[in-house]
């Protein structure tokens, strides 16, 4: 990613003001990106039992936590949640993709921007809603099954493997079919041409020749769901702890909130955790290095035609409608209906006549609503301008000098990319409980783990903007007597201000929907909106947590839309 038309450095040079800058934000990105992780380890090899500030080294942990009768089966489950969630995800998202990009199904603009719209909804929210789909007991699909059939016999059942699947893999799809596209896009569609008009079938070229060309990011967006599968915390947590289905990440949970806690045992399970998914990140830069062989875009221009697929266009607007309807109209529809119940009840004409604003009135009354916003909002907002700004220090060192280890700190500053959400928040708990600094039990613990969680996310918008400005400004401007304090304030952030706007809405986003970092990091008085929901979930407050989510909802949606809005203002293309 560096440039070697950079400033050099060397030993011998002279002190400048702009080291008082960068040395605390290489510090700073070091510190939250390796100490935690190293305590985590630390943590795992001490007596169980023994709290987190004593005790002697032990295998205990890993004995207890791998050599049991369950733990075959805790590995499996884990590894085959992960990959059916990939797989259902990438099938989902890969198709609609490829219809949007290769074929002329009507309405695709259309698609493409509602594309954006599932990735609003909270995994919590995503999740409870198909639980109020598709439950044994109260799911709207086994009530109205089994009144059409006059049966008691469960036709759905979300409390199981194949429901866990199904609920992550709908949630990830808009990923997969995201990165598809900008595969399908950049992709010279020259040879798809040559393979129609020898005679091959629609299904065939897709087959044979266009899957086949994208297969670095095929494999690519297949890794990345599968690590973001084997992370997630929501679905194992509602759907697989009910029924015994243990993964990795609900395991670390349990461990941590049973009594006493055992942080020994949970690091134990994070660090497989971890090594899997550093695993899944390594063998994706492998597959990324050997890409050039499957390169079909050259310097000729080129127009990507679409196919025509006659009739069949029609199967797959319908085929668009239905996924759209799974991801965003039903879950959405299901919770504003159970808002709107004194008690969580199936749509039907006597639940029509008990309709009531009860639920929004307990929410917006509830003692624990207006800190929770309030935490949300100063947590979104901190996080994303802390995160853009010590990141465009560090793309500034990496992209700009020839500092010796730059390669390194790139590496550092992204490497919380590999790390799930509920290991990070488990390491930063074990850390701030060993020194006691006044953080743990704050709300600022919270914002170290949001800023350690999102600072990957910075360092690629900025690295992008970054690459796009030529270093010939900073020259003149320190020809011209110019400071780099002031080069950088008043000449970089202005010329950056596209890609951190870009960067610093997405940051926002995703901060409000945190869940997994702050279900073991929350204290009373700093629970965000994500906690709130959960503790709703957990009081059987169906409707009420409702209430909250189509709220939650109704304000990320329209948050995304303002960053839409800012983004064609200030001409900030997708990346």
């Amino acid at each position: 990613m560096s440039q070697d038309s950079g400033a050099r450095w060397s030993p011998t040079e002279g002190f400048s003001f702009k080291w008082v800058v960068m040395l605390p934000c290489v510090v700073v990105v070091a510190l939250l990106a390796l100490v935690p992780l190293l305590f985590l380890l630390w943590q795992s090899f001490l007596t169980p039992g023994s709290g987190v500030t004593a005790g002697t080294f032990t295998l205990d942990n890993y004995a207890a936590a791998y050599g049991g009768p369950g733990t075959l089966r805790l590995l499996v489950n884990s590894l085959v949640f992960a990959a059916g969630t990939s797989i259902l995800a990438f099938v989902l998202g890969g198709s609609l993709a490829w219809m949007n990009e290769r074929t002329n199904t009507p309405f695709k603009t259309l698609f493409f921007s509602l594309s954006i719209v599932p990735l609003v909804i909270p995994g919590i929210m995503f999740t409870i809603a198909w639980i109020l789909i598709g439950s044994p007991k109260i799911g709207i699909i086994n009530a109205m099954l089994q009144g059409i059939f006059s049966t008691d016999k469960v036709f759905v059942d979300v409390y199981s493997m194949l429901g866990m699947i199904w609920v992550d893999g709908l949630h990830y799809s808009p990923v997969a079919f995201l990165m598809m596209t900008a595969a399908f896009r950049s992709m010279d569609p020259s040879l798809e041409e040559s393979a129609l008009m020898s005679g091959a079938s629609v299904w065939q070229v897709a087959r044979d020749i266009t899957f086949k060309l994208t297969w670095p990011a095929v494999f690519a967006t297949l890794l990345i769901l599968f690590i973001r599968a084997i992370e997630s915390f929501e679905v194992p947590a509602l759907l697989g702890l009910p029924v015994g289905l243990h993964v990795f990440t609900s395991a670390i949970y349990q461990a941590i909130h049973q009594y006493p806690s055992q942080t020994g045992l949970a690091s134990a399970y994070a660090t497989v955790l971890l090594l899997i998914a550093a695993g899944g990140i390594y063998l994706q830069s492998r597959i990324s290095r050997h890409g050039r062989r499957y390169a079909t875009v050259t310097g000729k221009g080129f127009r990507p035609r679409t196919i025509d697929l006659g009739r069949w266009k029609y199967l797959t607007l319908f085929l668009f409608l239905c996924y759209f309807a799974l991801v965003v109209v039903l879950p959405f529809l299901v919770l504003l209906w159970s808002s709107f119940q004194s008690f969580y009840s199936v749509p039907s004409l006597d639940a029509v006549k008990n309709m009531t604003l009860d639920s929004y009135r307990f929410v917006l009354k509830h003692p624990n609503f207006a800190s929770a916003v309030w935490n949300s909002m100063f947590l979104a907002l901190s996080s994303a301008t802390i995160v853009m700004l010590l990141t465009s220090v560090i793309c500034w060192i990496v992209i700009r000098t020839r500092l010796p280890g730059r390669e390194v700190l790139d590496q550092i500053a992204a490497s919380p990319l590999v790390v799930p959400g509920i290991v990070l928040g488990l390491a930063l708990m074990i850390f701030f409980l060993n020194y006691g600094v006044g953080v743990y039990g704050t709300i600022w613990i919270l914002l170290i783990a949001y800023v350690a969680r999102f600072m990957p996310y910075g360092m690629r918008y900025n690295t992008t903007s970054m690459l796009q400005i030529h270093k010939e400004l900073e020259e003149s401007a320190e020809m011209a007597g110019s400071s780099w304090v002031t080069t950088f304030w008043h000449i970089l952030l202005p010329l950056l201000k596209p890609g951190l706007l870009a960067g610093w809405l997405f940051v926002v986003i995703v901060s409000m929907r945190e869940l997994s970092s702050s279900i073991l990091l929350y204290s009373p008085g700093s629970e965000v909106l994500s906690i709130v929901v959960w503790e709703f979930w957990e009081a059987g407050q169906f409707v009420e947590l409702s209430a909250l989510g189509v709220m939650f909802i109704g304000a990320l949606f329209l948050l995304t839309m303002v960053a839409q809005i800012l983004s064609k203002r200030f001409g900030i293309k997708e990346s």
